[in-house]
């Protein structure tokens, strides 16, 4: 029987979609970045460009540095949304989407009447041809398949670009020496660090360690579960909790001034805000940051009674606007602000002293407004100056709402 546990990975997702829309970008290095700015980095790169070294978090003075032809496109996110719904759609007719994992990657599980590896392989086949007439014939996906998550997403790693591999279980663990211990999801550079501090050095050294020693090594339970995927086991993690909800930006040319990154932390708020709403979640704390040119950064944070308006946290970050720096000319190039923590609604109970019935009201109506007739139709006033900036942004683990942050 073969595995089917199945992930598909768009592969260089942002700038394929890029690469498809302007045929001009087609076959070029391209980088996709949050601004246009030498101080940013990328986001994402293209199958080319990655040839050069360039890739996720390449600062752009090093792509120049790396190709100077590289091409920097501002990114699109509405765009990349649309292509992810197309996406969805697309296999949905060929199996149910387990889980969406991120904008460009899916676990899907494979359907029964798929039973040999020349059975999947053809029908992994059948699914891409779809997904090029959908999505187009740039933007193409890689498929792992394996006895679990963990390693089919490895799996699809080892085939990129474009590829189809099957990890079984008798292939285990021989299949998976040739590779770097960085290969694998969840070891960075200071996991990798920790492992060879236990004389483990080589993916193989990896595979035969016991189960203490990876216990030891993740110093929790994730290094029990690294330990039984390694050899083709299904354990599953304990579901994760939100714990903070933010946005961050970094700021354009002409908003890195006073007025400008005040005015681009109360949009970042009040997006923020709207979110925390329809989650029904409170927060009963708000760090702010600001990033400046010289790399210095300032973060303060404040405490507040769990709650929802938008009133008190505006006020909150009144506050905490008094303690920041006045760095004498030197610009501030980005800002951001988190609520932490987080605290469902079913288990808060209004401070009947604080709660204020009208403030909720409005905050209620603004909300509804602004999904019935667009972002930023009502706004408080602090944003002024900076709506049409701190666009919608894709992080790594979450597809963003396009209704409250688009």
């Amino acid at each position: 029987m073969i595995p089917r546990d199945v992930i598909i990975d768009l592969d260089c997702f942002f700038a394929s979609v890029e690469q498809e829309l302007r045929p001009e970008l087609r076959g070029r290095p391209v980088g996709i970045v949050p601004v246009v700015a030498e101080s940013t980095s990328c986001i994402a790169a293209s199958k080319e460009a990655k040839k050069f070294g360039i890739k996720t978090g390449t600062r752009v003075r090093e792509a120049r540095q790396l190709h100077p032809d590289v091409v920097l496109v501002e990114s699109r996110p509405a765009l990349y949304l649309e292509f992810h719904r197309r996406f969805l759609t697309a296999l949905e007719v060929f199996m149910p989407v387990a889980e969406v994992m991120s904008i460009d990657e899916v676990w899907c599980r494979l359907p029964d009447h798929v039973k040999t590896p020349e059975d999947a392989a053809k029908f992994f086949q059948r699914v891409k041809e779809t997904l090029r007439a959908q999505m187009g014939e740039v933007v193409t996906c890689s498929v792992g398949m394996a006895p679990n998550r963990f390693l089919a997403k490895l799996a699809s790693d080892m085939g990129k670009p474009n590829g189809f591999t099957l990890i079984q279980k008798p292939d285990l663990p021989q299949c998976l020496h040739r590779l770097k211990l960085r290969d694998f999801c969840g070891i960075g550079r200071n996991m990798e660090r920790r492992l060879n501090d236990h004389g483990i050095t080589t993916v193989a050294q990896l595979t035969s360690a016991s189960r203490e020693t990876l216990h030891a090594v993740w110093g929790s339970i994730n290094g029990f579960h690294m330990y039984h995927w390694l050899r083709g086991e299904v354990t599953e993690l304990p579901p994760t909790q939100r714990r903070t909800i933010g946005h961050s930006h970094i700021l354009p040319t002409k908003l890195r001034n006073e007025i400008g990154v005040r005015a681009v932390s109360h949009r970042l708020l009040q997006k923020a805000a709207t979110r925390l709403r329809k989650l029904d979640m409170y927060a009963s704390g708000l760090q702010a940051f600001i990033k400046y040119e010289d790399k210095q950064e300032w973060t303060r944070e404040i405490r507040f009674t769990e709650t929802q308006d938008s009133f008190v946290f505006l006020d909150a970050l009144e506050k905490l606007w008094e303690h920041r720096p006045r760095k004498g000319g030197i610009p501030p190039q980005a800002t951001g602000v988190t609520f932490a923590p987080l605290i469902p609604a079913s288990r808060v109970t209004p401070d009947l002293l604080l709660h204020n019935p009208a403030h909720e009201k409005i905050c209620q109506a603004m909300d509804m407004l602004n999904r019935r007739l667009g972002k930023n139709t009502v706004t408080f006033g602090g944003a002024l100056g900076a709506l049409e900036y701190a666009p919608m942004r894709i992080a790594f683990t979450r597809i963003p709402d396009q209704e409250t942050e688009g």
